[in-house]
């Protein structure tokens, strides 16, 4: 088996000690590749996401609700989410605000 094609079947994310194992599995073991042979090819790993800290922290924000969660008036109470989503290429930020009383996204 060709180092390139492995590293195609991989779609490009292995590095070069797993393509070296899986040519030497592929050949039934006559020979043993190391991982400097197929040092030549690239991986194009997904690197880590780093979070940012916010810096200092409200800890005394009052809790208004007390878990009371059972609104009577639409637009009264409404709370909210932020994710982090992967777009293939890099992190995007999703915000969302819903209103607790019909909980749907508030627009």
């Amino acid at each position: 088996m060709k180092l390139k094609a492995i590293h195609g079947i991989s779609g490009g994310s292995a590095g070069a000690r797993t393509i070296a194992t899986i040519a030497t599995i592929a050949t039934s073991n006559d020979f043993e590749l190391s991982c400097y042979r197929a040092a030549n090819l690239k991986s194009c790993q997904v690197s880590q996401h780093l979070y940012k800290r916010g810096g200092n922290e409200h800890l005394e924000i009052p809790n208004l609700l007390d878990r009371q969660f059972d609104v009577v008036e639409p637009d009264t109470v409404l709370c909210g989410d932020v994710r982090y989503i992967w777009t293939s290429k890099r992190w995007t930020y999703l915000a969302v605000i819903i209103d607790l009383f019909a909980c749907k996204v508030f627009s």
